[in-house]
């Protein structure tokens, strides 16, 4: 570092870049939640994502250039975050934005300039990329700049070619890198390695467009979107080995060493791993409370927990028994607050989540202790000798026990954990959070990028009618963009103008028809992709085509069902509230045509005195024929009235507001009944606890509780029926006959135990004499690992001095094995533990125990009687004179 460099905190390395492009034109944006507004994305996790519509063309920018500082979440690569130096799930990335604006010569120069003069980073130990083909990035580096050749690097496409997906915007990328070794030379510089060099800014030239068929062509606005990890530069500037010894990291860092006792520098690296997995998943936590993020197990809140649940186990992989996580959060939000308040404001909130999941998960971590004791005596039972890999993957995700610990506990146990099963297991879990969760896509369902270029967005008429004259602008087949589509093709059709309710705000979308003069289309879904209704469907007969004349017309009858339902919620939430917290709200929900689910913030269960009195309550309500009024007003008038938002919704200066006079009145979207007379009924199905502090209630309303009264009562009939008994006998019925069924289990144990030991009574005849010894080699057909055990017991204590080997085939690919050992036969060298574990290979397993009693397991009945054969000329050879 030149001496012109001085050390900058995390907080400084912000605002001078967000301060250095607001001098130059840039308007300062705060940050995004990390709760996007995109919905095909769960997290914020990139800088440019609250900038998707624009780089699509669907949103105009109100400024041509911006500057931000976002913070973002990350969780594709969790399991690197500690072990490298620059891994994280919260990181910020700091950005400078063109729309149409400036272009590459100008992004290049002003990242030059911020990282040699403001930064003061040597122009010496800095290195660019360009993509391989970017001729007019290499010349400006190289001509403008006076980058020299040997430190411009040609890269190809998998690196320096940013693509939002197989379609839509994309272009060429330019990097600059740091260089910690530039004594080595410029003679092989290879960017990939991470000892020498660090990526700290990244210039996207986005000038493209790519359709279905690989085809570029250019933008009409090229943009630029950049990229700066904050983290990374203070490595840089503040000169220390990683990110996490940075001064945005490392005092969360710190707490959690003086909690634990333990000094990191004198710490050894497992335990450094941990302390920085503590620092990185605090400062993630923290900011995803902050933006109202609970824990939970699905989306977002299974994201969280599993982040919380991390810091947990570290922490007790470093000795740290007690709750600490509120502790350590402190230290976060202090280094944070002055750039982002809300974590300040929301330190409650913050503080109380993390101290209920704490608590909550160093129980299930008791739990999973208990668990692993079970399988444990399980695999020992069963004669095996290594713990299943998916067993151990079971304990690592549901329950947050270390692998680690895991084959610790197993080799006191003299056993193994099944490593590969265990990693393969984890493979398939990242598979699907990459898939789910970590994809950016700015194509609208593949070639539908191109709407915003050609086509104006939906008007949606179905509030007021149930059909519409529409035409036809676009039609996709397998995510391709096509003039025409004939009778059996699956569709995606978007219209002009549509009835069609798009799935919004936990609403399903409608089903009906598109038809035409000669074309009729079942419309099975509809969803809404950023302006524009997208009608998944079939066509049933005749070819349908671009711009043609049709009818749009929803099923009615499933319209009527699924407004019942959607009404029905806001009449549940206004009942909750009412019976049983006032300041429960929505946690999420499905409005469905056969049933509706509704998810709220609730600590405790709901009782059934509380069921029956929020289901009467309803009912009530829909019998007094309230009037279901909606009306459009802005967004502070519908607030200051009363209106309660519902979860998961993006509002803008107007909204739409539902009341129900004197019950209810709500933010909503959704297609409701005029009059709660039009629900007919509601009954609730369940109520449980889906995660911590929310809980579940599923119910139906109007037909489809005559659907479901149906089908229970011909279950009732059936039962009845077989049972000879009154639908009001069932009950005890039913527990007469469990307890029946717990008797004979018993009784068959015992049979078989007896079973076990007339056939091992029967073998004592066959027992040899070798020297001062008795021996006795056998298989006793299909009885299970615990009764051969007890056999093998049974016939030493008769046998006296000597050994015992016995074995089963409880299963057609299962082999069971033991071996019983009298003192005596120890003293001769032979150990049960051993010599079962090389027996057991024969029959492709493994075991081991104690000296005088140990058990095994085989997969290949097949090789049984080698195997017999081996352990009996083994035992005369062991104990012969």
């Amino acid at each position: 570092m030149s001496s012109s460099s001085q050390f900058l905190s995390g907080s400084e390395i912000r605002q001078k870049f967000l301060d250095f492009y607001a001098q130059r034109g840039h308007q300062i944006l705060p940050s995004a939640s990390l709760v996007p507004e995109d919905p095909t994305v769960l997290l914020t996790i990139a800088g440019m994502l609250p900038f998707k519509p624009i780089f699509l063309g669907q949103r105009s920018p109100e400024f041509k250039r911006a500057t931000t500082s976002q913070k973002c979440i990350r969780t594709n690569d969790i399991e690197n975050v500690g072990r490298t130096a620059r891994h994280h799930t919260f990181f910020e990335m700091l950005g400078n934005f063109s729309f149409g604006d400036y272009f590459k010569e100008q992004a290049i120069a002003w990242g030059w300039e911020l990282s040699t003069q403001v930064f003061g980073l040597p122009p010496e130990r800095l290195v660019v990329s360009v993509f391989r083909e970017d001729e007019e990035a290499y010349t400006i580096w190289r001509d403008k700049i006076g980058v020299p050749e040997a430190r411009i690097q040609r890269m190809g496409e998998a690196d320096n070619f940013w693509v939002s997906g197989p379609t839509g915007p994309c272009g060429p990328c330019s990097e600059i890198y740091y260089d910690f070794h530039p004594e080595r030379g410029d003679d092989k510089i290879d960017l990939e390695d991470d000892t020498r060099f660090i990526e700290f800014y990244n210039l996207v030239f986005m000038q493209y467009n790519r359709d279905a068929e690989g085809n570029l062509t250019p933008l009409q606005n090229k943009n630029i979107d950049t990229g700066m990890g904050l983290e990374r530069m203070a490595q840089i500037l503040q000169q220390v080995p990683n990110n996490y010894e940075t001064d945005l990291i490392f005092p969360i860092v710190k707490t959690a060493s003086e909690i634990a006792g333990i000094d990191y520098a004198s710490s050894d690296e497992k335990t450094k791993v941990s302390l920085k997995v503590i620092g990185d998943h605090v400062r993630s936590v923290v900011h995803m409370i902050a933006d109202e993020i609970r824990a939970s197990n699905i989306g977002r809140g299974y994201v969280l927990r599993r982040l919380i649940r991390r810091v947990v186990r570290h922490g007790r992989l470093i000795g740290i028994q007690g709750e600490f996580t509120p502790q350590v959060a402190e230290t976060a939000i202090a280094l944070s607050e002055s750039a982002y308040p809300i974590v300040r404001v929301r330190e409650a909130q913050i503080k109380a989540e993390l101290q209920r999941e704490e608590s909550r998960f160093l129980k299930t971590l008791e739990r999973g202790e208990k668990l692993l004791d079970e399988i444990i005596q399980r695999v020992k039972q069963e004669g095996k000798t290594q713990i299943d890999g998916r067993d151990a993957f079971t304990l690592y995700d549901t329950y947050g026990f270390p692998v680690e610990l895991t084959q610790e506990v197993a080799e006191e146990e003299g056993l193994t954990v099944d490593e590969s099963g265990f990693n393969a297991a984890m493979e398939e879990q990242q598979t699907r959070s990459q898939s789910a969760h970590e994809t950016i896509d700015l194509t609208v369902q593949g070639s539908l990028d191109k709407l915003a270029e050609h086509i104006h967005s939906t008007e949606f008429l179905g509030y007021t009618q149930p059909s519409s004259q529409s035409q036809v602008e676009v039609i996709l087949v397998e995510g391709k963009s096509v003039e025409a589509a004939e009778a059996g093709t699956q569709v995606q059709i978007v219209l002009n103008k549509t009835p069609f309710y798009a799935e919004s705000g936990g609403q399903i979308g409608d089903r009906g028809y598109i038809s035409g003069d000669s074309v009729l289309v079942r419309v099975e879904d509809v969803k809404k992709e950023s302006d524009f209704f997208v009608h998944f469907g079939r066509i049933e007969r005749g070819t349908l085509r671009v711009e043609d004349a049709v009818t749009a017309q929803i099923d009615l009858s499933c319209r009527r069902r699924v407004q019942a339902h959607h009404t029905a919620t806001h009449l549940l939430q206004a009942a909750l509230r009412k019976f049983v917290d006032e300041s429960i709200t929505q946690a999420g929900s499905l409005v469905a045509f056969d049933r509706l689910r509704f998810d709220f913030n609730c600590p405790r269960p709901v009782t059934s005195e509380q069921i029956q009195q929020i289901e009467e309550q309803i009912n009530t309500w829909i019998a007094e024929a309230h009037p279901a009024e909606t009306e459009i007003l802005p967004i502070a008038e519908a607030k200051a009235k009363g209106a309660i938002a519902m979860f998961g919704e993006k509002y803008g200066d107007e909204v739409r507001v539902l009341d129900v006079p004197g019950v209810s009145m709500e933010l909503c979207g959704g297609t409701h009944v005029h009059n709660t007379a039009e629900i007919g009924l509601f009954k609730i199905v369940s109520e449980a606890g889906v995660a911590s502090g929310v809980r579940r209630i599923e119910a139906v309303a109007g037909p489809a509780v005559l659907e479901y009264l149906n089908v229970r009562e011909k279950v009732v009939k059936d039962l009845s029926d077989r049972f000879k008994v009154k639908p009001e006998e069932l009950p005890d019925r039913i527990t007469n006959i469990q307890n029946e069924l717990k008797a004979s289990q018993k009784q068959l144990e015992t049979l078989k135990a007896e079973l076990a030991f007339a056939k091992s009574d029967q073998l004592l005849s066959t027992a040899e004499t070798v020297g001062d010894f008795k021996i006795l080699v056998a298989e006793l057909g299909d009885v299970d690992a615990e009764s051969l055990k007890n056999a093998a017991e049974r016939l030493l204590q008769k046998l006296g001095n000597g050994a015992v080997f016995l074995a089963s085939i409880p299963e057609a690919d299962k082999v069971s094995l033991v071996a019983h050992f009298s003192p005596e036969v120890n003293k001769k060298g032979l150990q049960a533990g051993k010599f079962i574990g090389a027996i057991a290979k024969i029959c492709g397993g493994g075991g081991g125990g104690r000296p005088n009693l140990a058990q095994a397991g085989g997969r290949d009945p097949s090789k049984l009687k080698e195997a017999l054969e081996s352990a009996r000329t083994q035992l005369k050879s062991g104990l012969g004179e």
